[in-house]
């Protein structure tokens, strides 16, 4: 079975899911309207260059989290996929999904923001699975820290050889021959660099001048 692999932000949506939850916590009243979106603004523009303190970033934007149990966060994420994340989404990307999907390909989406926020948008794409940063749970509420890899530039080349090795043992017959893997980012750049078909997604200026050096694909899933 073939792996087609997908980045989430800005590439099977049409903006950035991590972002945009900072920008509800503000229009909801959880977090500081001014340090908060300052902050979050910033760490976004990191990121874009490619130069985001990950761990900082995890501190910064996991710690809300804590004030909250499950429940209440489920509640208002619900909330946050009406308002903000079902406005991003893309036709083209839910056909570019289709298309892989009718031809017998294994979809995963491998992204750098945590699960709280992804996992529900995965699920409402209709992939098989998705590995994302996790956010440590103790006693029913996130405890502000991550476990396990980071799913962010080479940790997510880190974190797929781990998913292979775990979906192998339970019966997944898939490799990385062949395997597809669309990106919108620099960020990506040390897995794309490692599969047989790259494909750069409405991308930033520094993957697009990569991609266009090295002959990969360029497209966009953004309506014209």
């Amino acid at each position: 079975m073939r792996l087609a692999i997908f980045d989430l932000d800005n590439t099977l949506i049409a903006g950035d899911s991590d972002h945009g939850w900072g920008e509800f916590m503000v229009s909801e009243g959880m977090v500081d309207p001014v340090e908060y979106k300052r902050s979050n603004d910033q760490f976004y523009a990191d990121y874009e260059r490619g130069e985001m303190d990950l761990q900082a970033y995890l501190n910064f934007s996991l710690e809300p989290l804590t004030h909250y149990s499950l429940e209440e966060l489920a509640q208002l994420h619900q909330k946050f996929m009406r308002e903000v994340i079902d406005p991003m989404r893309l036709p083209q990307a839910e056909a570019l999904l289709a298309k892989h999907r009718a031809e017998g390909d294994y979809l995963l989406i491998i992204t750098s923001t945590n699960g709280f926020i992804t996992k529900p948008i995965a699920a409402s794409l209709g992939v098989d699975d998705i590995l994302a940063t996790d956010a440590e749970i103790i006693n029913n509420r996130y405890s502000g820290k991550m476990t396990g890899t980071p799913c962010f530039q080479e940790g997510k080349i880190t974190r797929l050889h781990q998913w292979l090795a775990s979906a192998k043992s339970a019966g997944f017959e898939g490799d990385l021959s062949d395997c597809y893997f669309y990106s919108d980012s620099i960020n990506d750049l040390p897995l794309m660099q490692v599969v047989d078909n790259p494909v750069a997604v409405d991308p930033d200026d520094n993957l697009r001048r990569h991609a266009e050096q090295q002959g990969w694909p360029v497209i966009s899933l953004r309506d014209c």
